[in-house]
């Protein structure tokens, strides 16, 4: 039985890549029966059939996100705009959560570039680049950064997610013409991107790998998220180098004294605005009681 990838899922038919071609087929009623959706990115056992085919197998992921629901991630590509929008850094550090939940390597995408001056926006994403997050600056308007971002995609899996209107499907037109993705203007009244994504599959990449391109959405629940608060400390990678160094065992850096991160803020080797960010979730998600030890 021929194995392969579902690269894409729509009105209960999946569409598996194989080393005989696309494979249009169904599930079969046992995953249903025992709760299990197949995703996209799933690699699965398939049968060929006269009149339907049929999904029997899905492999053991690696990870899977819920939203977007994708399997078996390499990387997650996080696209903000410069400008138009602007960034909202707070829903940054929530999508940079999610990558590190699901052992993601991570780059941040800033597109838009050709709208602002480059030192400003530089300066902007420099916590960042100082906490070792990769960061490429691209421009479709201008064909920046297209290249590079190829390079980085190459025989990996990637998802890009990001809020809408940030030009994730511009991005994709210029990493493959062919792709067409269809994209959506900026209401200049509100800012906002018109929602043009209908449905996440893998797009293939002529150099290797594959992207997938996911719909877009301003916010992320912690419900979701699926965060352990006593654990989100660990999901800072620029707070790495303090933990176990605390006066007392246990440490929440919020409000205990003797904190190592918290010394390390007030000397300037972790930013203020991240550290402050790490606050408010961690409150966010203690309210709701959420500990999965």
């Amino acid at each position: 039985m021929p194995q392969g990838l579902i690269i894409k899922g729509i009105g209960g038919f999946y569409y598996v890549k194989t080393e005989e071609g696309i494979v249009e087929c169904r599930a079969r009623g046992k995953f249903r029966n025992e709760n299990i959706t197949p995703l996209v990115g799933d690699m699965v056992t398939v049968s060929i059939h006269n009149n339907s085919n049929s999904l029997d197998k899905i492999h053991e992921r690696k990870n899977q996100l819920i939203r977007p629901p994708v399997a078996n991630v390499d990387q997650l590509i996080i696209v903000f705009a410069a400008v138009k929008p602007e960034p909202n850094l707070e829903l940054l550090d929530k999508f940079l959560i999610v990558a590190e939940l699901n052992n993601m390597d991570i780059a941040i995408c800033i597109n838009k570039i050709d709208l602002i001056e480059a030192p400003l926006i530089e300066g902007m994403f420099a916590p960042y680049k100082e906490a070792g997050f990769n960061i490429i600056y691209t421009s479709t308007k201008k064909d920046i950064g297209i290249e590079d971002l190829k390079l980085y995609l190459k025989d990996k899996v990637s998802v890009f997610s990001g809020p809408s209107g940030v030009g994730k499907s511009s991005l994709l037109n210029k990493l493959h013409p062919s792709f067409n993705m269809e994209t959506g203007e900026i209401s200049k009244k509100i800012e906002r991107g018109k929602q043009t994504t209908r449905h996440t599959q893998l797009l293939e990449l002529h150099e290797g790998g594959y992207v997938a391109d996911t719909p877009g959405f301003s916010s992320l629940e912690y419900e979701a998220m699926k965060v352990d608060y006593e654990e989100l400390d660990y999901l800072f990678p620029e707070f790495r180098d303090f933990l176990g160094q605390c006066k007392f065992t246990g440490c929440s850096h919020t409000k205990e004294p003797g904190c190592a991160v918290k010394n390390a803020v007030e000397e300037k080797q972790v930013n203020k605005r991240r550290y402050e960010s790490y606050v408010r979730m961690y409150d966010d998600i203690k309210k709701l009681g959420r500990n999965y030890r």
